[in-house]
């Protein structure tokens, strides 16, 4: 690796696990994340992920921080204590999206059919 050498320190997983696992709380964060990890390391998320690509141990518990993030929005708007627009917000960054797709098809599924009549009537003689 080239540069500064890394500030990570093995120590810093079981910082960030004791995070994870509801340290966040004592920080007066309402759901553990990235950004909320880095500030508590005193690092930036950058160095975060950098840290992820060079220890996987520490990869592996920046995956927990964002399993929980999203365990805790999923169970906070389920019981009611986030509102729907903050739930939303956080579980689209775990994949979740209210976008709903409509397709009309015909009968069993197939094109729409449809009849079309002219009637031709005469016109009175003038």
């Amino acid at each position: 690796m080239a540069g500064r050498p890394s500030k990570y320190k093995p120590e810093f997983d079981q910082i960030a696990i004791d995070y994870a696992m509801g340290g966040f709380r004592e920080d007066d964060q309402v759901v553990p994340s990235r950004v909320g990890l880095a500030i508590v390391l005193g690092v930036s998320p950058d160095t975060l992920e950098n840290w992820g690509k060079d220890n996987p141990s520490f990869l592996v518990t920046l995956a927990l921080v964002q399993s929980k993030q999203h365990v805790e929005a999923l169970n906070r708007g389920l019981d009611s204590t986030f509102n729907a627009a903050i739930t939303k917000l956080l579980l689209h960054n775990h994949g979740y999206s209210d976008k709903a797709a409509q397709e009309i098809t015909g009968a069993n599924g197939g094109p729409i059919e449809g009849t079309v009549s002219i009637n031709f009537t005469p016109v009175g003689n003038k």
